[in-house]
This record gives C-alpha cells, structure tokens and sequence, in this order.
C-alpha cells in the first residue's frame, strides 16, 4: 500500500515529466522513515546501503526536486548543512542542542496561541512559520529524557 508521500512524489513526478526511478524511490524511501533530520550526506549514505549505485547528485536533485515541490523542508540548524524532513506530518517545533547538535521536536499549544495573538495584534493572520530555538544544557540541570535517550 502506497503512502501519502509516495503518491504525492509519484504525481510531482508526473507533472513535471520525470520518471520515478529505483533511486528518487529509495531516496523518498529514506527520508520517509527517517527519525531524525539528515542532511543530503547521510541521506546518500543510508540510501547507498540499499542501493550502492545511487549518486550523490542525485540525491542532490530529488531533495531540491521534493523541497521545491513542498513534499520536503529543508532546516538550517546552525551547522552549516541543509537538514531534510517531510512535510506531510504535523506542525511541530524544534530545540537544536549547540553542543551536540541533537535536534528535539516539540509541540506547545501555548506557543501556538501566542504567535496567533501576536500576528492579529499586528493586524496579521499566519500563513506559516517556524520556530528553532538553539540551546544548550542547564549548567547542573536536570534535563528531560527523550525518546532518542531511550534507544
């Protein structure tokens, strides 16, 4: 059974005249079951453990192709590399650890309210946004476990 990102890359395929290749499958394979956030390096990477043929400019091309067509998002998290998710999953938030670089994904209702208030008491309505909020550890604090502390 096909997913949502799969039938939505296949039809972006489509409009654009683009066969759907074993590669840009096994690419949009990789980034629909990734986790984390990888980086076009790491993507190739996973990608050539399943297929050793798959070439870096290639993965190049289909995470542009996928980003310009809004299936994919592309993240600055400070490292200086375009790090990938798809867009098909609920709004969420991110905390990046300047230390480790460890991204934490988060949801805040309250956030949410706020940055609603905030945009009508300007006299907007949000269209999109984002929010990376870059930190580091407590000094001698406790900090929450997360499911990646878990694994």
């Amino acid at each position: 059974m096909k997913s949502k990102l799969d039938e939505e890359f296949e039809r972006l395929c489509r409009e654009k005249g683009l066969r759907l290749t074993g590669p840009r499958r096994i690419i949009l394979d990789v980034l629909a079951k990734a986790s984390d956030h990888p980086d076009a390096i790491e993507v190739h990477r996973r990608a050539s453990l399943i297929d050793p043929s798959i070439a870096i400019a290639t993965v190049y091309r289909t995470v542009r192709l996928l980003e310009d067509s809004g299936i994919l998002e592309s993240h600055a998290f400070g490292d200086g590399r375009a790090r990938y998710e798809t867009a098909d999953r609920e709004h969420h938030d991110h905390l990046i650890n300047i230390e480790t670089g460890d991204v934490i994904e988060f949801r805040s209702d309250e956030i949410e309210r706020l940055q609603e208030g905030i945009a009508r008491a300007h006299g907007f309505e949000i269209v999109s946004h984002r929010l990376e909020i870059f930190v580091k550890p407590l000094k001698g604090g406790k900090r929450k476990k997360t499911s990646r502390d878990r694994r």
